[in-house]
């Protein structure tokens, strides 16, 4: 398998792919850090599927989210959830006409290419799942009219840590519709002192923002164009097997030899599977190959896993999360 690597031709960046570029410089002109973050969002609009981000208040996720939106030539909405939001606050509602006196649909925010959930954990469950339709169908029904939604179509959401007061789990139906969920952390010290010089200035006058806002710099054109190198990116057979084995090894572990059986409650989906390959193809993209390697794999594999690998009840009391119980996986599972 080395032999056909060694083979195979080095993918050279093209006009294809330099919005990436282009991204990143405004994306890094406003956003200290977060490298990981901006690689994961990156590969999600390589994929077009969406990502969940966690972390605490004040961390920069909305920031982030906000800042690669603007940075596209795309339409954009953002949906504060709340306690009392509604779904048809999200997806639209029918609205009586009285001049013709009919009902007409009035399409909700959901209706773009970018879709910013912000804090979605915030908002009851009968909201969260009233984008469920969207993320998977790209297709929103209000009364008895179904609406394609605008290509691409991607949900950005992000949310506080479940512990947080004030929050509500996310149905497991949900979970699995996004192809990552990242976790931002704190930064290092040294990259909070950057944090701190560049955000802490009044807004002069006139100017709403305190920060520097990013700007177009990318069409969507360029975006769907690139996703045809991922189309021709290679997978070998054994890189396949590969991703079906640790994806079973969260279902049955005790095949692989793991003991950690009562510590998981459900494995990963065969979505999971699917997913975990196009990360794969898209962390291989931007590494500048065409070809996908059991690294590519691995790389992306907690971000692609920790939400479908779900924890029980004996885990959470032990202090076990998925991310422990997927790196045991990865660790158990036979690399090509």
């Amino acid at each position: 398998m080395e032999a056909d690597m060694q083979e195979a031709t080095t993918l050279e960046a093209g006009p294809s792919i330099d919005w990436i570029e282009a991204i990143h410089a405004e994306f890094s002109r406003v956003i200290v850090g977060q490298h990981l973050l901006f690689r994961r969002l990156m590969q999600a609009l390589l994929t077009g599927n969406h990502v969940l981000i966690e972390g605490l208040p004040g961390m920069g996720k909305t920031l982030s989210v906000l800042t690669i939106a603007r940075s596209l030539d795309a339409s954009f909405r953002r949906i504060q959830f709340t306690p009392d939001l509604l779904p048809s606050d999200i997806v639209g509602t029918q609205i009586y006409d009285a001049r013709t006196s009919e009902f007409r649909p009035r399409k909700g925010p959901v209706f773009a290419n970018i879709v910013l959930a912000d804090e979605v954990n915030r908002a009851p469950a009968k909201v969260q799942s009233a984008l469920l339709e969207a993320m998977q169908e790209r297709q929103v029904t209000i009364g008895d009219q179904t609406f394609n939604l605008p290509v691409p179509f991607l949900v950005l959401a992000t949310q506080n840590p479940i512990e947080q007061e004030g929050t509500y789990g996310l149905p497991e139906a949900q979970l699995d519709r996004f192809l990552f969920k990242l976790v931002v952390t704190y930064p290092a010290i040294e990259e909070e002192r950057a944090i701190l010089d560049r955000m802490v200035r009044a807004p002069a006058a006139g100017d709403n923002a305190a920060v520097t806002e990013a700007h177009a710099v990318a069409s969507l054109h360029a975006v769907l164009q690139s996703r045809r190198l991922l189309d021709g990116v290679h997978m070998e057979d054994k890189v396949r097997d590969y991703i079906v084995s640790v994806a079973d090894a969260t279902r049955n572990p005790l095949k692989y030899g793991l003991t950690i059986g009562r510590l998981i409650r459900f494995g990963a989906s065969p979505r999971g599977s699917v997913f975990l390959a196009l990360a794969a193809k898209a962390e291989a993209l931007l590494s500048g190959r065409d070809y996908v390697t059991p690294q590519d794999v691995k790389e992306v594999a907690l971000d692609v896993l920790r939400h479908r690998v779900l924890s029980s009840y004996e885990a959470d009391a032990d202090g076990i999360t998925s991310d422990h119980i997927v790196r045991q996986v990865l660790g158990a599972v036979e690399v090509p």
